[in-house]
Order: C-alpha cells, then sequence, then structure tokens
C-alpha cells in the first residue's frame, strides 16, 4: 500500500468532538515515551505529522489524521488514523489522569467507526504489567487489536526476540490466541511494509462488506 496524502484533522478533548464516523479508523497507542509518533511518522513517510518529544505526556488528546492510500490493485481508500494518548508515566495529576483513561476508554468502547487497535510495546524491556493489563482490557470490551513491539534498532536483536516471546508467554497465561505481531524501528523502517499492508487487507475486507 503506498500513502498518498497524510494531514492533521483534528485534535478531540472527548468522542463527542471527532470528526464524523464515516470511514474507517486505525488507532495508536502504548505507554509514555514507546516511540508512538515516530512510528506514525514512520509510517505515513512525513517526518513531523505527528509532534514527537523527548517528554513523555505529550498527546493529551485524540488525534485524528486524514490518510489517502492506494492498494497494490491499484483501489484508492481514504481513512482515518488516530493517534491516542499514552498510558502509563506521564507526570500529571490524579485527576488529569483519569480523564484521560475515561477519554481513552469513550473512544475505544464507543467510537463505531474503530476498524483495529495497535498496541505499541518497547521491545527493549521485559514484559510490562500496564502493558498486559491495556492488552486483558481490550481482549474484554472484544475490540481487535495488533501488537508493535518499537524500537528494536536500540537493543540488540536477541534481547528484543526475548522480551517479545516473554510478552507473548505471559499472554498465554490468560489468552487461548495471540494477536498478530510485529517488531518496528521508526529509524530502519522496519514493519512499516507489514503494518500498511494489514490495514490495506481490513480496508479491503470492508469494501467487500458493503
Amino acid at each position: 500500500m503506498e500513502i498518498r496524502s497524510a494531514k492533521y484533522v483534528i485534535s478531540s478533548p472527548d468522542i463527542q468532538s471527532c470528526p464524523a464516523a464515516d470511514r474507517p479508523e486505525y488507532a495508536f497507542i502504548g505507554r509514555s515515551n514507546v516511540g508512538k509518533s515516530s512510528l506514525i511518522n514512520m509510517l505515513v513517510d512525513i517526518d513531523k505529522l505527528a509532534k514527537t518529544s523527548a517528554a513523555p505526556g505529550k498527546t493529551q488528546l485524540i488525534n485524528h489524521f486524514d490518510i489517502e492510500s492506494i492498494s497494490s490493485s491499484r483501489v484508492v481508500s481514504k481513512w482515518y488514523l488516530v493517534d491516542l494518548p499514552g498510558y502509563g508515566f506521564a507526570k500529571v495529576s490524579m485527576a488529569q489522569r483519569k480523564k484521560w483513561e475515561k477519554m481513552i476508554e469513550d473512544y475505544l468502547r464507543k467510537r463505531e467507526t474503530l476498524v483495529h487497535v495497535f498496541i505499541l510495546i518497547d521491545s527493549r524491556h521485559s514484559p510490562q504489567k500496564l502493558d498486559l493489563d491495556f492488552v486483558n482490557n481490550l481482549g474484554k470490551w472484544e475490540i481487535p487489536f495488533s501488537l508493535v513491539f518499537t524500537k528494536s534498532d536500540k537493543e540488540n536483536q536477541r534481547t528484543v526476540q526475548a522480551n517479545v516471546k516473554a510478552f507473548l508467554n505471559s499472554m498465554l497465561k490468560t489468552w487461548q490466541f495471540l494477536p498478530q505481531h510485529f517488531i518496528s524501528s521508526a529509524v530502519k523502517k522496519l514493519g512499516r511494509d507489514q503494518l500498511l499492508r494489514l490495514i490495506e487487507e481490513m480496508n479491503k475486507e470492508l469494501k467487500e462488506i458493503k
């Protein structure tokens, strides 16, 4: 799949303020400072579409980006890429954190055009309870998702593979089937083709249903 255009649309404080639900949406979320903005910029091949920051917690709203893509069979699709606030370690008040949690849960559970969620996991670390809890919540809410293990260029590959395997093994304690997973690097553009191919396949399935 080729990205023909990618444009910022709006940042919304709640689901009611989001754009009209008139096209498929693919949401990206992960712990604060997991490399989400860098991954989004890598996917659309625009350096500064999503704002990157060394400080965790900069994404505080539901950010919609208008994407136009063309598939390998030359079918044009329009969809939203949605950048959601990170969960976890942002230095904010408990009240603000609760507000963010409600905003994210409302979007994930109520947004009728949400097709798929990509959960970003830092491949440099062993399984983190925050990530596993979030994954389990999506399972409980019956929301389709994939795992994207980020920053694989910042650690040796043996460690990356061990951390990925450990995370999946942790999921197997409560999950019968595992979701798709991808290993990515925004620096090396690793995983880009596979992620775009999955979105292309989901867009195609939606067109066939219609």
